[in-house]
């Protein structure tokens, strides 16, 4: 991906597309997520509620889940979207999750712009902290 335009457009529109199939009776708070993997595919995912509210699914965790399904490798660019198609931030469960699917360099869009997983998720653990162990 080096060298090559990004169009969060299209990316942005994908995340749409994957809110508008969120279930979300309980907060009325649909959430889709796009990212575009290392290899050129597109995952994508919407959240899930559960009357049990601690069970709900982000919808970046369906997107992982997607991406290892679909064949693996490493998530680049990241975009996250409300019901009304607004940017938003994932939450602190799901940083750490993209981190470890995307790395300190995926890209993410966010209403101050595009940033990299390291901006957002500082002296992350992953990993790379499991190697002396």
């Amino acid at each position: 991906m080096a060298g090559t335009e990004i169009d969060w457009a299209a990316l942005t529109k994908q995340a749409v597309a994957a809110m508008r199939r969120a279930y979300a009776p309980y907060s009325d708070y649909q959430v889709g997520a796009a990212a575009l993997v290392d290899d050129g595919r597109v995952v994508a995912g919407c959240n899930v509620e559960n009357a049990a509210y601690g069970v709900a699914l982000c919808a970046e965790c369906g997107l992982v889940s997607q991406l290892h399904m679909s064949g693996g490798g490493r998530l680049t660019h990241l975009v996250c979207v409300n019901k009304a198609g607004e940017v938003i931030m994932p939450c602190g469960r799901c940083r750490q999750l993209l981190m470890e699917s995307g790395g300190p360099d995926m890209q993410l869009m966010t209403s101050a712009g595009v940033r990299t997983m390291e901006e957002i998720l500082p002296d992350s653990f992953g990993p790379h902290a499991l190697d002396n162990v």
